[in-house]
């Protein structure tokens, strides 16, 4: 049984030819912007600095302020109380003139490490943008990061300034200080003219800060960004990235995620994280789109409500909060003129087929899937617009990315001959997921770390660590990470297609699936089922599940066990931590939990 056969006898594709566009897609025909596409060419595509160079700020921010899109709003912000507050271009432009002109003032120079810890406010966004035009490099953390994983990124990252609030800085910072040597400047952002001791006030320093431009002459492989791993497996790995990573930016928003220069864009990911980086910011402000920015958390009538009076045209989310959408029900959507709206797209984990096809009915578009990774820094793989949608699969590499599938001993390790990686062949088997190194977003090391980056090559290859098979027509679908795949029974099974199959059942609502010892086959597979609304855990049910799923999957590669659960263990950025569910069921130490989070319910 493979992922590809599997998945087409339940899940049909979504043609292209049923999808209505109201503008044409920057990238009709595959094939063709494959022959023709080179990076050279996207690279010249972008402005680079007047005199020479590259840098981000200057072509997300500057460029349009000087030119036609200057009073195009580059911002939105929405507020807890529903109101709205916009930048312009010029405006943004003048803002991180500013906070690079404070940063200098302080002493911090090129290549210093510019940290914040705050939510999704103007000032954030100001100061990615203003770090860069500094030549400093920044790194975000998540705002609810617990005190000890943001003492562990600012002292590994060696952490000269810091950005956040008040609150933030006394229930997370304070105590930690004096093991932060190297942190010799806190900016509140809220300080309101009375600093906390031992901190500053930003809009104070901003207020009497030059206007006048800023901008540092950068090149193109000067680091610019630094984003570390969640670290829930061991210390975290801070990837570096360089100025260079714009070009990848500014393709990938042109032919993955499709836009436009009238969108109004919304992506929900937290800028913490390297998407609500790359995408939340950089991306979008790199094609001069207008973005949509919520200073809320997740809240099911929310997100309607802003798409719909927004506007929003192009919406990049995580399967997290889509399958939390499906959960709360599909009245929710009633009400709500979604028109607008015409790309929808998803990342932060596997994206399974039901909740693409349960686009296609709430929003009356599919949603698309891609994959990519911290390391990569922007989408590798995807499902475009105007492509053939194949329901669970990652899609197709992108134009300028060239993709392979390693073949993997019986240890789960990449086999390696002669320095070169041994590629799979044949369509549906089973292969880590490499990369031809090369393209512009790719990381340029671990920080410290260099033995640790150099293993993560062989020949020419970036190996991921992800598990995969490609299908006949060329779209790849993930399997699992090396260290998920269940051998069961002489059995390779991935838990993404059991946890899938699963959520085709009308009482699940999300699975998590790990493979437990014994005796007889080695592994067993084993589910944790979260239930939709209105339904209840009872024997009756669980032997119907597995009944449910043992016609899909086949008794082989179905699960035997199944625990029910309120709600399934995740990392901030809405993985599954399959790893903890292994823990907890063998009583296992559960490692760093400090980025674990149990998901609230919409409300």
């Amino acid at each position: 049984m493979t992922a590809g056969t599997t998945r087409s006898a339940r899940w049909p594709w979504i043609s292209k030819e049923v999808q209505a566009f109201p503008v044409s897609p920057n990238l009709l025909d595959y094939e063709t912007a494959c022959s023709r596409f080179s990076w050279a060419d996207a690279r010249a595509a972008l402005s680079g600095l007047p005199g020479g160079g590259l840098n981000i700020a200057y072509e997300a921010v500057d460029r349009h302020a000087a030119g036609p899109r200057a009073n195009h709003p580059a911002l939105r912000f929405i507020h807890a109380d529903g109101s709205t507050h916009a930048i312009s271009y010029a405006e943004l432009s003048e803002q991180t003139n500013r906070f690079a002109a404070v940063l200098a003032q302080l002493g911090i120079g090129r290549g210093d490490r510019v940290f914040s810890l705050t939510g999704r406010g103007p000032e954030l966004y100001v100061a990615v943008l203003g770090t860069l035009k500094n030549a400093s490099v920044f790194c975000p953390l998540f705002s609810a990061f617990g005190p000890e994983p943001v003492r562990q990124r600012l002292q590994l990252g060696s952490g000269r300034a810091l950005i956040t609030t008040r609150a933030l800085y006394r229930r997370k910072v304070k105590q930690i200080r004096d093991a932060l040597p190297d942190l010799e400047h806190v900016l509140l952002t809220d300080a309101d003219g009375d600093p906390e001791p031992g901190t500053l006030d930003l809009a104070a320093l901003m207020s009497a800060a030059p206007s006048d431009s800023r901008m540092a002459g950068t090149r193109g492989e000067d680091m610019a960004l630094l984003h570390f791993t969640s670290g829930t497996t061991g210390t975290p790995k801070g990837a570096i990235h360089v100025h260079e990573a714009v070009t990848a930016h500014y393709a990938t928003g042109l032919y993955a995620l499709d836009l436009h220069p009238d969108d109004i864009y919304w992506c929900t990911a937290d800028p913490g994280w390297v998407t609500g980086t790359s995408y939340g910011v950089i991306a979008p402000l790199v094609h001069g789109i207008t973005t949509i920015v919520d200073e809320e958390e997740m809240d099911a009538d929310r997100w309607y409500r802003i798409l719909a009076e927004q506007h929003v045209t192009v919406w990049y989310t995580a399967p997290t909060a889509l399958r939390m959408l499906m959960k709360a029900g599909a009245d929710r959507v009633a009400g709500h003129d979604l028109s607008a709206l015409r790309f929808v797209a998803s990342v932060g984990e596997p994206l399974n087929p039901e909740v693409v096809a349960w686009g296609q009915e709430a929003f009356g578009h599919p949603v698309h899937d891609n994959w990519w990774q911290t390391e990569t820094g922007c989408i590798m793989i995807a499902n475009f617009p105007a492509m053939d949608i194949r329901p669970g699969s990652m899609g197709r590499p992108l134009p300028g990315v060239e993709v392979a599938l390693v073949v993997r001993d019986d240890n789960g390790k990449p086999v390696i001959r002669d320095g070169e990686p041994v590629l799979v062949t044949e369509p549906d088997t089973m292969g880590e997921l490499a990369l031809r190194a090369g393209w512009p977003s790719m990381f340029r090391g671990y920080l410290n770390e260099q033995e640790r980056y150099r293993r993560c090559f062989a020949g020419g290859w970036y190996l991921t660590g992800d598990v995969a098979k490609r299908d006949h027509d060329g779209y790849y679908w993930f399997v699992g990470r090396g260290d998920d795949v269940i051998k069961s029974s002489g059995h390779l099974i991935g838990p993404f297609e059991v946890e899938s199959s699963l959520m085709e059942h009308e009482a699940v609502a999300q699975a998590g699936v790990i493979g437990v010892p014994d005796p007889v086959a080695g592994e067993v597979v084993k589910a944790f089922v979260e239930l939709r609304n209105g339904w209840e855990p009872s024997e009756e049910l669980r032997l119907d599940i597995i009944g449910f799923a043992r016609k899909r999957l086949g008794p082989a590669v179905a699960p035997r066990l199944i625990d029910f659960t309120t709600a399934l263990p995740k990392t901030r950025s809405g993985k599954i931590l399959r790893r903890l569910l292994k823990a907890r069921e063998l009583g296992l130490p559960e490692g760093d939990t400090s980025t674990v989070e149990t998901p609230a319910e919409p409300r």
